[in-house]
C-alpha cells in the first residue's frame, strides 16, 4: 500500500471541538469541520483503488462525568416499563453493574464518527482475504438468543459482498477479534495506530463532559436514534439521526447497534455500549449503560467504531 497523508498540527480541531460556552450544535459543526481538516489521510492501494479510513470526531482532555446515579437508572426503569408494559429490566436489575457517577480524566484522543459500515469492511476483506461476516444455523444456535437464524439472512454477505443496498449500513456479524483485525489492517494501511475504544473513552465520545443521560441530553426521543420505539426494526445508513449526535459530534451513539470495546470483564467477554435497532423504551441505549458478551459472538445487533492514538 502507498499512504498519501497531509498532516498538519490537530491542537486547533480539537479546541474547536470543545469551545467554553458553546452550543451542541456549534460544538458539532465545528468538530466536524475539525474532523475534515484534521483527520481525512487517503489511502491508495497497490491495485489503484483509493480509501479513506473512518471520519474522527476530536475529543479535548479533560474531565467528564461517567456512570449514573440511582435517579438516572430509575429513569431508565421507567422508560423500559413504559414501552414494553412490563418490569423485566428492573426485575433482573439490569442497570445495577453501572458505574457509579464519577469525574474521570481522560487524554485527548479522536474516534470514528460513525459506525465502520459495511463497504468499509467490504474494502478490508477485498485486500487482506479475511473471512465476511458471518454465522452458520449451529453456531448462532448455540447463542442462545431470542433472534431466529433466519432473522441473520437479511445480514450475510455472499462472494465477500455485503447484502445489496447495505453498504452504508453499520457492520455486523462481527466478533470482537473480528473487529480488532480491521483496526490492524487500518493500522498498517495509514502508519497511525487505531484501536477499539475502552468503555471510558466510548463513554466521555458518546455523552460529552456533562453527564448526560441520553447523547442529546436528559429527555429520550424516539426521533433521534434508531431504535424499535420508531425505526424499522432493523438497521439504518450510518448517521441516519444528525440530530442525536452527541456533543463531540458522534453519530449512533444510541440505538442502531451495540459497539464492541477493549474492555473486558474477564472469563472471555468484554463490554458493548449503546443498544440497537431492536430496543425499546432504550434505557439501555444510554452511554451509562452497560453490559458485557462473550468476545467470539457474532450478533446481528453487535458492530463497532475505532480509535486513532
Amino acid at each position: 500500500m502507498i499512504i498519501a497523508q497531509q498532516l498538519v498540527n490537530c491542537s486547533k480541531g480539537y479546541a474547536l471541538g470543545m469551545v467554553p460556552g458553546a452550543s451542541d450544535r456549534l460544538r458539532n459543526v465545528l468538530g466536524t469541520i475539525a474532523s475534515l481538516i484534521f483527520f481525512a489521510p487517503v489511502v491508495v492501494f497497490a491495485d489503484g483503488k483509493v480509501t479513506r479510513p473512518p471520519t474522527l470526531v476530536p475529543v479535548a482532555a479533560g474531565a467528564f462525568i461517567s456512570g449514573s446515579d440511582r435517579a438516572e437508572r430509575e429513569a431508565g426503569y421507567r422508560l423500559d416499563e413504559t414501552a414494553y408494559g412490563h418490569s423485566v429490566t428492573r426485575d433482573q436489575k439490569w442497570y445495577e453493574s453501572e458505574r457509579k457517577l464519577q469525574t474521570i480524566e481522560l487524554p485527548a484522543y479522536a474516534i470514528s464518527k460513525n459506525l465502520v459500515s459495511n463497504a468499509q469492511y467490504a474494502e478490508f476483506i477485498a485486500d487482506t482475504g479475511y473471512p465476511a461476516p458471518g454465522v452458520d444455523r449451529e453456531t448462532w444456535d448455540s447463542y442462545g438468543l431470542v433472534h431466529p437464524w433466519s432473522r441473520t439472512r437479511r445480514f450475510a454477505w455472499t462472494d465477500n459482498a455485503p447484502p445489496a443496498g447495505r453498504g452504508d449500513h453499520p457492520v455486523v456479524l462481527v466478533s470482537r477479534k473480528d473487529a480488532e483485525a480491521f483496526a490492524e489492517w487500518m493500522s498498517k494501511a495509514t502508519a497511525r495506530a487505531w484501536r477499539l475504544p475502552t468503555e471510558i473513552e466510548w463513554e466521555k465520545a458518546a455523552r460529552g463532559v456533562d453527564g448526560r443521560w441520553f447523547p442529546w441530553g436528559n429527555a429520550f426521543s424516539p426521533a433521534l436514534l434508531n431504535s424499535h420505539d420508531a425505526g424499522p426494526f432493523d438497521t439504518q445508513p450510518v448517521g441516519s439521526h444528525p440530530g442525536g449526535a452527541s456533543p463531540f459530534g458522534l453519530q449512533d451513539a444510541a440505538g442502531q447497534v451495540f459497539e464492541w470495546t477493549s474492555t473486558t470483564t474477564g472469563s472471555g467477554r468484554a463490554i458493548v455500549k449503546g443498544g440497537s435497532w431492536d430496543d425499546k423504551g432504550c434505557g439501555v441505549c444510554r452511554p451509562a449503560a452497560r453490559h458485557s458478551r462473550p468476545v467470539d459472538l457474532k450478533h446481528i445487533l453487535i458492530g463497532f467504531r475505532l480509535v486513532r492514538e
